[in-house]
């Protein structure tokens, strides 16, 4: 591979681990198990074999690689997620955003920068706004159940 293409990748690279962090930073703050250098890793790794599987063997097929990024990424969610004492399970919205990060990692591999920013702040809005929704909404019907008024 020659070097100026592979200064392109590290640039891409760079952009995957930065728009990564993103979503991270919100996992960490929360204090879920996959916190910020995770999605990083997640991120900047589904780009570098995207952009591998484009510049490195060019005349292979391409879709094999991706493919195989989604599964593969699946398996290390799975990893997040464990059963909770009542029955249910506990960190399946970080392993989707695992998940996620790992589709905004490709998308930058790709040169989809744009749409990449674009998922990171749609990402950043379920993590953070539907969260808040969802918090005020458990308090209200708490707050009916105790027969509060609200």
């Amino acid at each position: 591979m020659p070097l100026e293409t592979q200064a392109l990748v590290v640039f891409h690279l760079l952009i995957a681990a930065l728009l990564s962090a993103l979503i991270g930073i919100d996992r960490e703050r929360t204090k879920h198990p996959a916190g910020v250098r995770t999605h990083m890793l997640v991120g900047m790794g589904a780009c570098l074999f995207t952009l591998l599987s484009i510049y490195a063997f060019p005349s292979s097929d391409t879709t094999r690689i991706a493919a195989n990024i989604v599964v593969g990424i699946g398996f290390l969610g799975a990893g997040t997620i464990i059963k909770a004492d009542h029955g249910g399970v506990k960190n399946l919205t970080t392993a989707a955003s695992i998940w996620a990060t790992a589709a905004v990692g490709m998308a930058v591999g790709a040169g989809a920068w744009l749409l990449a920013l674009a998922a990171v702040l749609i990402m950043w809005s379920i993590l953070v706004i539907v969260q808040r929704i969802e918090r005020a909404a458990e308090n209200r019907a708490a707050q009916e159940d105790n027969g509060t008024p609200h």
